[in-house]
């Protein structure tokens, strides 16, 4: 069913629903819910929503993960017209009340998991509290409120944070038609229709899980949901929930394959994998492509300002055929069709390797707070020189993402500020990391900048897989200079993730200094 132009996510959903009313929509948590419960269990839940606030709430903190009520109060506060703010259980509670504060939020749907700390996000604000724990959905009203349907394309459908620089977060705004030409391309790319299974190994704070959702419900599909635990064996999830469709972390793969979990062949029935939100090596690609030998892998690139992603590139079926790239990782491919995208170096003049800028129907609109907005945007025409500029229709996105062209396709390198200054030099950790993955024994690494005696910086790489002696790293560091040599290496059975499954570089620097504060 084509995705409607003027629509909402709402909007989308239910017609899949007028569609397909009794494919399966949703399994999660031991519910199985065809498309009209889907929305019937919504549409009834929003009418406890407006009792609760007395009015249609303007946005919602959803304050639940992987249950029944994160995702009926998902599409409950969309077909209240509102915005939906994902709030994680398992972040400070100041910090999903900042969250709340920041977007307006004037209701808080919290499910068992986040009841725990309801009363801490809560406190102290007029935001009123819609509990949905136990058996609620037996307790609901009958009658699905009958308040307008608002189709309004430029209404904010959500509102994610990412971490700021000043230590508040910052609020990235995603309108309905920001998501509608996403989800387009998706579909069709991607094949998705009644009968796909798609996996949702995504928290709701981080914006991929979008894609699981609303790929599967704007196309008849079904969204099956895995609990934490599962996501850690994808192949034992994969296969006895006949999933179609896997999109996770590529540390996913890492971990899985630490546990001896992916063996050769174990999921034979995949049809796609999509990996995002980190580089993909192609080592982990390769162990995931013996494992799911029938499946298309495609890693993919973006962040949550152009709405979830707005690179691809696809794997050949041929392993032989698989691109060789400098750092070891695979390509990110090329910018969508309907978006149109730039390297630009220092000087803001356009060329093969610099920092990724995006415009087009995804990129945001600019975010909460203005004052986030500085710097991030830039005005360029062919043959000039950017300069920064205010969000607005022809304007790009700065991505911060170093980014090379080899043999024709993007290459992820790495974030610009990852660039840090040894002995007056600059230097990019992402060029050192790509020389030590040439080890064989490697499995993943990082290389992390941590601050030494005197105010110096030392280098530290961490790794997994064998325990790899220093002598052999050291062989393959002798084509770059002195200042950019590693002084420790560190092997680790496996490397910190945060809580969107991402390689906590954070958490990894912090352990490499408590050694030496304990010297102190």
């Amino acid at each position: 069913m084509p995705i409607d132009a003027t629509g909402t996510l709402y909007t989308w959903v239910r017609d899949s629903a007028a569609a397909h009313p009794d494919q399966p929509a949703l399994e999660v948590a031991g519910h199985q819910l065809g498309y009209a419960e889907l929305i019937d269990l919504a549409d009834r839940l929003a009418t406890r929503l407006v009792d609760a606030v007395g009015r249609p709430p303007h946005a919602v903190g959803l304050l639940a993960a992987r249950s029944l009520a994160a995702y009926a109060g998902y599409l409950a506060a969309l077909r209240c017209g509102a915005t939906v703010v994902p709030l994680n259980p398992k972040f400070p509670a100041a910090r999903n009340q900042s969250m709340c504060r920041l977007s307006g939020v004037d209701a808080v749907i919290f499910d068992d998991t986040g009841a725990a700390q309801a009363g801490a996000v809560l406190a102290g604000t007029a935001m009123a509290p819609v509990p949905l724990t136990g058996v609620w959905h037996a307790q609901l009203p009958t009658a699905p409120w009958d308040g307008p349907v608002t189709a309004d394309p430029d209404a904010v459908a959500y509102t994610l944070f990412t971490s700021g620089s000043t230590g508040i977060p910052k609020g990235v705004p995603i309108r309905h038609r920001n998501v509608g030409p996403y989800l387009r391309h998706c579909v069709e790319r991607y094949g998705v229709g009644p009968g796909s299974r798609l996996s949702q190994a995504f928290e709701l704070t981080f914006d991929p899980s979008v894609f699981d959702m609303f790929v599967a419900w704007s196309a008849g599909a079904a969204l099956v949901v895995p609990q934490a635990d599962e996501v850690l064996n994808p192949a034992r999830f994969v296969v006895r929930e006949r999933i179609s469709h896997w999109y996770s972390v590529p540390s996913v793969v890492s971990l899985a394959r630490r546990l001896r979990a992916l063996p050769p062949g174990c999921m034979p029935g995949l049809r796609w994998s999509l990996f995002a939100g980190e580089q993909l090596s192609l080592a982990q690609a390769r162990t995931w492509a013996e494992a799911a030998p029938a499946s298309t892998i495609e890693n993919i690139y973006g962040p949550t300002e152009l709405t979830i992603t707005c690179v691809g590139y696809r794997l050949p079926a041929d392993p032989g055929a698989w691109p060789r790239t400098s750092n070891g990782t695979v390509p990110i491919g090329a910018v969508y069709p309907h978006l149109e995208g730039i390297l630009l170096d220092e000087h803001g003049v356009a060329t093969d390797d610099g920092e990724l800028c995006v415009r087009g129907p995804q990129r945001f609109d600019g975010y909460v707070d203005p004052a986030d907005d500085t710097g991030r945007f830039v005005s360029y025409a062919a043959g000039g020189r950017a300069t920064d500029t205010a969000p607005g229709p022809d304007s790009w996105y700065r991505t911060g993402d170093r980014v090379r062209v080899e043999d024709g396709a993007l290459v992820h390198l790495g974030r610009l500020d990852d660039q840090i200054k040894i002995s007056g030099y600059r230097v990019e950790l992402g060029e050192i990391e790509s020389a030590l993955r040439r080890h064989p024994g490697v499995a993943d690494l990082v290389v992390l900048a941590v601050p030494g005696a005197a105010g110096t910086v030392e280098l530290h790489a961490v790794h997994t897989g064998e325990e790899v002696p220093h002598t052999e790293f050291a062989g393959l560091l002798a084509d770059l200079p002195e200042y950019m040599r590693p002084q420790w290496f560190h092997h680790r059975d496996a490397l910190p993730t945060n809580l969107n499954g991402k390689t906590d570089r954070r958490r990894l620097t912090a352990e490499l200094l408590e050694p030496a504060a304990a010297a102190g």
